[in-house]
């Protein structure tokens, strides 16, 4: 289908959906998916494909081990790159193996132990196996010398084994850790995690999940993480205070995520360090990023409004964010915005203490049907002049309250960073007059607009006919930008395309691109 010269391609087919939407396997699904990924090959293609070779097409067949007589260091390479429990077993190859697996920082993941697991991170284990697994963990960790440079606890119901995880946490302290993941499969959701794991003071990742963190009032002044750099909280119990805490005693923090927290996450941001906050699945309370020079990502998904006092908005404050460049999803029904010391309502006048000119990439998620909550877009817009980017998340509410027409995006103008736009995603597209008001405003405003996504929410386009009728306004849109010659009409791959993984990754220049992809 063409509309006037522009090609309309990249219509991809709706994936099915797995798995069950419950709130907690949600949250789950994202802290393992957030968890680094292990240097270490638990197949081996390569292997079987030199054996293959050797024996099919006439390769060197003499029964020499030339494998045994390669350099030390690249033979600890080699067991490296391989799970725990294989690499111990090299030892039994020859005697130029013997001693290299604990000649080499320690790469353990228990997902490796039960490969369920490493499958489905969702699958749950019986507890026998369970127990196997706890103990097959105690010796590894027994085993080896140390230093650990990645340990992945994932996999075992530790409400029944208190004592190991004292000896575990000890053990890694001891011997020194650098990347630690911590998983409780997952209930119950208010397991205490013991005060110990402030003793393990190497680590530069540190990834927890479906825990009571620990009282930290009684700490001594010496507890601390002066090496931690990413900090995952996933379906934790938390106090204020612990959280507080915890970025006090972290002063190189870079990267801190929190997901489905168990309470609402209160904050006053003070870090020198910090260049990436992301909150999600979770209520906020009072958020305020006080004094944050180098944040650069402040990252919302699916976050809502203070569970206490009636889901009422949750007030963010933004003072000292100087290199803050990318900021969203932020849900004008739930977030109330504060730059320094206004609150940015509907009609605000714009000034030079009300706007962000660093941030590049904005990202809202609107309901177009609530007019109370469109009237707040255009004050929104107003206060990052410099916006290059933005996505539009488009919600859909089954009690409108009132058209919002081109007239009421007219009336709202000048909004500066429209015209400097080069790229507009709108995700969840449902093909109503509300949303192509929007698109047409920025269509005939945005000068210097290269490249529109749409992507297409499956349910609202479900027959071709409907898909054609949705489509025909664009057809009335008079594109003011020369540069706008191609619209991009999508289905998303995955109904939640985020990766938290990604997210704190700088070399991912979007995150909330994944889905768009143009």
């Amino acid at each position: 289908m063409d509309l006037r010269g522009w090609r309309i391609h990249s219509i991809t087919h709706v994936q099915p959906v797995v798995g069950d939407d419950e709130d907690t396997d949600l949250a789950l699904s994202f802290a393992y998916e957030a968890l680094p990924r292990p240097v270490v090959t638990p197949d081996a293609p390569l292997a079987a494909a030199c054996a293959a070779w050797s024996s099919e097409e006439g390769g060197p067949d003499d029964g020499v081990d030339r494998i045994s007589g390669l350099p030390d260091q690249i033979l600890r390479n080699i067991v490296s790159r391989l799970p725990a429990k294989d690499a111990a077993r090299t030892g039994a190859l020859a005697s130029r193996w013997r001693g290299l697996w604990r000649s080499v920082p320690l790469v353990f993941a228990d997902t490796d132990l039960v490969p369920e697991c490493r499958e489905n991170p969702l699958w749950r284990p019986s507890l026998e196996d369970s127990l196997g697994v706890t103990n097959g963990v105690s010796d590894v960790l027994d085993a080896h010398p140390g230093p650990f440079r990645c340990l992945q606890i994932t996999c075992c119901y530790l409400d029944l084994n208190r004592e190991k995880i004292d000896g575990w946490l000890r053990l890694v302290a001891d011997k020194g850790v650098d990347e630690l993941a911590f998983i409780n499969r997952p209930w119950p959701l208010d397991l205490p995690l013991l005060a110990t794991l402030f003793s393990c003071t190497s680590l530069t990742r540190l990834h927890l999940g479906a825990w009571k963190f620990p009282c930290t009032t009684g700490l001594p002044r010496t507890a601390a993480f002066p090496h931690l750099r990413e900090l995952f909280l996933s379906l934790i119990d938390m106090k204020d205070r612990d959280l507080a805490f915890m970025l006090d005693r972290s002063p190189v923090l870079e990267n801190l995520t929190i997901i489905a927290s168990q309470m609402d996450v209160r904050l006053c941001l003070v870090s020198r360090s910090l260049r990436c906050l992301q909150l999600s699945l979770s209520s906020l309370g009072d958020i305020a990023v006080a004094d944050a020079p180098r944040l650069e990502r402040f990252l919302l998904l699916l976050t809502k409004g203070s569970r206490v006092g009636g889901n009422k908005l949750s007030k963010i404050k933004i003072g000292n964010a100087p290199n803050l460049r990318m900021l969203g999803y932020w849900q004008p029904g739930q977030h109330e915005l504060q730059i320094g010391n206004a609150v940015i309502e509907k009609g605000t006048k714009v000034s030079p203490s009300t706007i962000m000119p660093s941030v590049q990439i904005l990202a809202l998620l609107v309901h177009f049907d609530l007019r109370n909550e469109v009237k707040k877009v255009p004050s929104l817009l107003k206060c990052f002049p410099n916006v290059k980017t933005l996505h539009i998340k488009s919600l859909k509410d089954y009690k409108p309250t009132g058209k919002v027409s081109l007239k009421f995006w007219q009336e709202a103008c000048p909004v500066e960073c429209v015209q400097h736009l080069e790229k507009l995603v709108i995700h969840g597209f449902q093909g109503t007059k509300n949303e192509h008001s929007f698109i047409k405003f920025i269509g005939e405003r945005a000068q210097a607009l290269k490249v529109l996504v749409v992507m297409l929410c499956p349910e609202a386009f479900s027959s071709p006919d409907g898909l054609d009728a949705k489509m025909r306004p664009f057809l009335d849109v008079k594109w003011t930008s020369k540069d706008m010659k191609k619209i991009h009409f999508k289905f998303p791959d995955s109904p939640t395309p985020w990766s938290h993984h990604k997210a704190v990754d700088v070399s991912c220049r979007d995150p909330f691109d994944l889905a768009s992809a143009v």
